[in-house]
């Protein structure tokens, strides 16, 4: 069974940074990739930041988090991680971890986990 399990979040003040973990079972993790995605209360549900399979050369950043944002891969640890910094209010979501393959979006979500971004 598919288990993905996500982990970080929590409340900061502007300026601050947190990161996020998703840990994954049940699948070769090296061959998927990995999307993070976040809905903030009354919007869509809005891409994040994309890493590819394998080694994580490529990675894709949403335009307003890139530079801010980084996303990387543990292929021993089974996890991937979203490292934010220089959170602003904008950033209050629930951040989720999807499991891809040629960059689809699949049914395969972490549980979610809540940034709050507030002073």
């Amino acid at each position: 069974q598919v288990q993905l399990v996500q982990s970080g979040g929590g409340l900061v003040q502007p300026g601050g940074s947190l990161k996020l973990s998703c840990e994954v079972s049940g699948v070769d993790f090296r061959a998927y990739d990995v999307g993070w995605y976040r809905q903030a209360p009354g919007n869509q549900r809005e891409w994040v930041a994309w890493i590819i399979s394998g080694s994580g050369t490529r990675r894709e950043y949403l335009s307003t988090v890139k530079g801010r944002f980084t996303v990387s891969r543990d292929n021993a640890k089974k996890e991937a991680y979203l490292q934010m910094n220089n959170l602003i209010v904008e950033d209050t979501a629930t951040y989720y971890c999807n499991l891809q393959r040629g960059r689809k979006l699949s049914d395969v979500w972490g549980q979610g986990t809540q940034v709050t971004v507030s002073s």
